[in-house]
C-alpha cells in the first residue's frame, strides 16, 4: 500500500476518534518525528489549524461544521474557515453591519484580539473610530465604514451581558477603598486583569445598581 494511502488512513483513524489533534498526536499516528512529514501529509488531505491556543491544534478541513460566522469549536478549541485569528477578525469586522468593538470580538471568538486588531489598523486593512470611550473597528473602505458607524449610532443601547455586569460589580467591590467608583478607573483595572469592557457598559452597570458618581448637592 502506498505511503500516502497509509498516512491518509492513519490520520482519518486518529481524527475519527477525536476530531482535533496536536502535533505530538499526529506524529505518533504517522510514526514519524519529522514535522515536515506531518504537514506534508496534512496538506495532502486539507487541514486547518486552530485560531486559539496559539494554533497548536489541527483538524481536517472536512471536519468542522461552521456556524454563520464561519467558526467551529471543539472542547474550547476554536477553528475558523479563514484559518488564522487575524484573517478571521478582519472578515468579521469588514462584514459587520455596525462595526465591532474589541470586547464584542473577544466575546464572539473566545480569544484575545488586541494584537490582530493593532496589526490590521497599522496595515490599513481596518480603520477605527471612538465612541463613548472605546474604539469601534470598521471596514477599511471609507464609504462602508461611514455606513457601519451610522448604523451603530442608530442602534438602541443594549444592556450589558450578565458576565460583563458580574465582572464590573466584582471589580467595584475589590476597589471599595477608592469611593466612589468611576467608570474609567474600573475599565482600567479590568483591562489589567485581561477583561475588556467598554466605558459605556461600566457606566450602565453603575447606574443600574445606584453606584454611579453624582455631583455633590449644594
Amino acid at each position: 500500500m502506498p505511503d500516502v494511502t497509509v498516512a491518509r488512513l492513519s490520520l482519518e483513524r486518529l481524527l475519527s476518534r477525536r476530531p482535533v489533534a496536536d502535533l505530538a498526536q499526529l506524529r505518533r499516528a504517522l510514526g514519524t518525528d519529522s514535522r515536515m512529514t506531518v504537514f506534508r501529509r496534512l496538506s495532502a488531505l486539507g487541514y486547518l489549524s486552530s485560531y486559539t491556543h496559539a494554533g497548536r491544534y489541527y483538524t481536517l478541513a472536512s471536519v468542522p461544521d461552521f456556524d454563520a460566522d464561519g467558526l467551529w469549536r471543539f472542547e474550547g478549541i476554536g477553528f475558523s474557515r479563514d484559518g488564522t485569528l487575524k484573517a478571521t477578525v478582519h472578515r468579521l469586522v469588514d462584514a459587520s453591519e455596525a462595526g465591532r468593538t474589541q470586547y464584542e470580538l473577544q466575546l464572539r471568538l473566545g480569544a484575545r484580539v488586541h494584537n490582530p486588531l493593532l496589526e490590521l489598523i497599522e496595515g490599513r486593512r481596518l480603520r477605527r473610530d471612538s465612541l463613548e470611550g472605546e474604539y469601534v473597528y470598521l471596514a477599511a473602505a471609507a464609504s462602508r465604514a461611514r455606513r457601519q458607524m451610522e448604523r451603530r449610532l442608530a442602534r438602541p443601547a443594549a444592556a450589558p451581558a450578565p458576565a460583563v455586569e458580574l465582572e464590573v460589580l466584582l471589580e467595584v467591590i475589590h476597589g471599595a477603598r477608592v469611593p466612589p467608583p468611576q467608570a474609567a478607573g474600573v475599565v482600567a483595572r479590568l483591562a489589567a486583569r485581561g477583561v475588556v469592557v467598554g466605558v459605556a457598559d461600566v457606566e450602565a452597570v453603575l447606574e443600574r445598581h445606584g453606584l454611579k458618581k453624582t455631583p455633590p448637592s449644594r
